[in-house]
């Protein structure tokens, strides 16, 4: 927790309403539109492009909207979550046995350099795309060993203030 990082490849945005539909597909045992083994999932939906754009504004959004989905994503083999904010008390147990990072700011739209839909074009912004990244800077907040950010940051932090 706390590395830095960039990634580069495929990686694929969803928000809540993909996230349901994937859940709903796993519930009743049908086939998932993308293979989701040793992917990495980013929270994010998307602003349509301008014109000579690959993509619009490209940040993530708030993690634990997809806290009741993550379980069972993580459980068909989805590698790494990317997003901002605390995790509930579920996905950091289904975290400790996978590596999770979580996103920097506003800009990653810079970072996309080819994107396309994969499924769910109905749902505009929310489609599940695939998008190609060079040198996404991501922070690790949960580590493999369920270390948290999120708690030892801030907690740090004020140690240094008593120093």
């Amino acid at each position: 927790a706390g590395d830095k990082l960039t990634v580069s490849g495929t990686i694929y945005t969803a928000r809540d309403a993909a996230h349901k539909r994937l859940t709903e597909l796993i519930a009743s045992g049908e086939e998932l539109p993308l293979d989701i083994r040793g992917a990495a999932i980013y929270y994010a939906g998307p602003t349509p492009e301008k014109p000579g754009q690959v993509i619009g504004s490209c940040g993530p959004t708030t993690s634990g909207r997809m806290d009741a989905y993550a379980p069972g994503l993580l459980d068909r083999g989805l590698a790494v979550m990317i997003g901002k904010g605390d995790r509930n008390a579920a996905v950091m147990d289904a975290v400790r046995a996978m590596f999770t990072a979580r996103g920097l700011g506003a800009l990653m739209g810079s970072c996309v350099k080819a994107a396309h839909i994969v499924c769910y074009e109905d749902l505009g912004c929310e489609a599940i795309r695939e998008l190609k990244v060079e040198n996404m800077p991501l922070t690790v907040v949960i580590d493999s060993q369920g270390n948290d950010l999120y708690k030892s940051g801030p907690e740090a932090y004020l140690r240094s203030l008593e120093d």
